[in-house]
């Protein structure tokens, strides 16, 4: 069984100014969804999933869904914000989304299947596609076992400033113990380094795992992430801030040694659009990928 790529693509990118999923980035016109697709396909996804909002569901069709129609099956799955468990209702005040984890759960009906979880908006690169399908196709029946691309945080920063990630830390099996975010990273005098929590800068090597939002789970993720959704809500309904991440659920099932989560390198450096004035940058690494024969100028 071909595992399954779902793909985070609910978010409205309001930092960027627009539906940033949606911007051509490549020559011809080539969204960065487009190539994580293209990677998946090549390396053994059968299936993808996508979840978005019904506000832009018919552009979204129109200009992502449509091309995709003779290169691989694909389903839409919807997050909105009063999509919550049967006795809890949502607070008129809220405007912000769940979070990663909530949309995640918008596709238990659609995937049956082992599954990789990508932002539509990060560049992850071939190799971290393959690794991933590989550890997937082995999971094939399985429960309780799971798996992460870990990222070098040296080969995820950005030119431009301090970035946010989530800094894991493994055992000597290299599966994930704990996983911190961390809202301050950057390279300074040669070092990469990230604020803690008393705002002082500490030291950590180049190649240290982070997280940069690729996941791999078998189906019983989704009873989890139910059950721990509901609890999630009865502390934090009322708050309209709160969001229920990945991390959060993840964390929690490590530290009851309910599962194990194997954390999986990369050679690949990723990148992203963030701020507008991050575009040309990523327009021109997309351009160096082509002239170097990773990828065609032309996808599809």
């Amino acid at each position: 069984m071909k595992p399954t790529l779902f793909v985070l693509a609910a978010g409205m990118g309001s930092r960027y100014g627009g539906l940033k999923q949606m911007d051509g980035l490549g020559p011809n016109g080539e969204t960065i969804m487009d190539y994580s697709i293209y990677d998946a396909v090549r390396a053994g996804f059968g299936k993808i999933v996508f979840v978005i909002r019904h506000s832009f569901e018919d552009d979204f069709r129109n200009k992502i869904i449509n091309k995709y129609t003779d290169v691989v099956p694909v389903e839409l799955v919807f997050q909105e914000l009063d999509y919550l468990p049967e006795g809890f209702t949502l607070n008129p005040e809220r405007a912000k989304p769940w979070g990663t984890n909530h949309a995640v759960l918008m596709g238990k009906d659609a995937i049956k299947e082992p599954f990789a979880v990508i932002n539509a908006d990060d560049f992850y690169g071939r190799e971290s596609f393959a690794i991933l399908a590989d550890a997937l196709k082995g999971l094939n029946g399985k429960k309780n076992e799971y798996c992460m691309i870990g990222y070098r945080v040296g080969n995820t920063l950005s030119e431009s400033g301090a970035v946010a990630r989530g800094v894991c830390a493994v055992d000597a099996d290299d599966n994930l113990t704990t996983v911190v975010e961390r809202t301050h990273i950057e390279r300074i005098d040669g070092e990469v380094k990230y604020k803690d929590e008393n705002d002082q800068f500490v030291a950590i090597a180049d190649n240290t795992p982070v997280s940069m939002n690729m996941w791999g789970f078998t189906p019983d993720y989704f009873d989890y992430s139910e059950s721990f959704f509901k609890e999630f809500l009865k502390q934090n309904a009322d708050n309209i801030k709160a969001e229920f991440f990945i991390p959060l659920v993840v964390n929690d099932l490590i530290n009851s040694n309910t599962i194990k989560l194997k954390v999986l390198d990369t050679p690949s450096k990723w990148f992203g659009v963030t701020y507008a004035a991050d575009r040309p940058e990523v327009v021109a690494k997309i351009n160096a990928l082509i002239e170097a024969g990773e990828y065609p100028s032309k996808l599809w």
